[in-house]
């Protein structure tokens, strides 16, 4: 086995896990649960942008999955050193070097919020909760932002989901 000048072999095996094959199994991922979606839906009637039929959805939503997947894998080639990678990551972490879960349980904590509020409340109080504790979870942001955030996105929602899809579920109401 040849190897280039300057090159120790054993130095190989003493390289740490770069984000590299991480992004290149997180993109393959995506791709397979895309595709599948994709073989799902064609089971149904398709339809077309005009006329919907039961599997537009889920075809559509496959296919963009699988792009998604697509580019992160191919978004692996990138020029990132390794070193480069462990070192960003280790700077968004826990000083101690622990896992930081403050975003994960801030986003099941808001999942939860939504569905409490979304059936005693309604979709406005729903939509803030949500999205206000969601934003919690990043150490970036501020109280204002969130709760800035979380104003534009019950606008949005409101829109959206109330006024142009005719949402079925009250903007406020009392109890279930």
């Amino acid at each position: 086995m040849q190897h280039q000048l300057g090159e120790d072999p054993a130095s190989h095996a003493l390289r740490p896990a770069s984000k590299f094959k991480k992004d290149y199994y997180g993109g393959a991922l995506l791709i397979v649960i895309g595709l599948a979606a994709v073989y799902a839906g064609i089971g149904y009637r398709v339809g077309e942008l005009a006329h919907m039929g039961p599997g537009f959805f889920p075809v559509a939503l496959g296919a963009l999955l699988a792009l998604t997947g697509l580019l992160i894998a191919v978004s692996a080639r990138g020029d990132k050193s390794a070193e480069g990678a462990s070192e960003e990551a280790a700077s968004h972490g826990h000083p101690g070097g622990m896992p930081d879960i403050r975003g994960g349980i801030c986003i099941i904590l808001g999942i939860l919020a939504f569905l409490l509020f979304g059936e005693y409340g309604g979709l406005l109080p729903a939509t803030f909760a949500i999205v206000f504790i969601s934003a919690l979870g990043d150490r970036d942001n501020t109280l204002t932002e969130a709760l800035l955030l979380s104003l534009a996105m019950c606008f949005i929602a409101v829109v959206i989901f109330w006024w142009a899809l005719k949402l079925q579920l009250p903007l406020f109401q009392w109890g279930g």
